[in-house]
């Protein structure tokens, strides 16, 4: 199921598909710069240090993105 929204609460990002449920929740790093940066419907990408993690919808990462 294609995701429908991704949201940053606290040190977590839940992922919701087209129903409303949660598919996956994915631990945050601790930095300052960790977060969420932008999801699709097949896909959420998140900041861990210098790095993009790129995860599908059921949380699994998928990709690493290193970073400079």
């Amino acid at each position: 199921m294609p995701i429908e929204n991704a949201i940053e609460r606290g040190t977590n990002v839940y992922v919701y598909n087209e129903k409303g449920h949660v598919t996956a929740i994915i631990a945050l790093g601790r930095g300052p710069k960790d977060g969420l940066v932008g999801y699709t419907p097949s896909s959420v990408s998140l900041r861990r240090g210098s790095n993009i993690y790129v995860h599908n919808e059921r949380g699994s990462t998928i990709r690493i993105i290193p970073g400079k």
